[in-house]
C-alpha cells in the first residue's frame, strides 16, 4: 500500500539537505516530470533521449572530478 506524503512533508526534508544535494533533487523530479508528460504522448525515444539528459547532469558530478581524471590517466 502506498503511503501519502504531503508537499509540507517533502519541503520539510528538503530544508534538511546540504546545498549540494538539492541539485539532485531538482534533477530527479525534473526527470519525473518530464517522463510523466512524454509517457502520455507515447514518445519512447523522447523518454530515452530525456533520461540521457537527466542522467548527463548528474553522472557529470561523478565523473567531472580529479579522482576520476587519475583513474583513467593511464587508459
Amino acid at each position: 500500500m502506498e503511503r501519502s506524503i504531503t508537499i509540507g512533508q517533502i519541503e520539510d526534508r528538503l530544508r534538511r539537505l546540504p546545498p549540494e544535494k538539492l541539485s539532485v533533487v531538482y534533477d530527479f523530479v525534473s526527470f519525473l516530470l518530464d517522463r510523466d508528460g512524454t509517457d502520455l504522448l507515447g514518445k519512447t525515444d523522447f523518454d530515452s533521449f530525456q533520461i540521457m539528459l537527466a542522467s548527463e547532469q548528474v553522472l557529470r558530478r561523478d565523473w567531472d572530478r580529479p579522482e576520476e581524471d587519475a583513474a583513467w590517466a593511464d587508459l
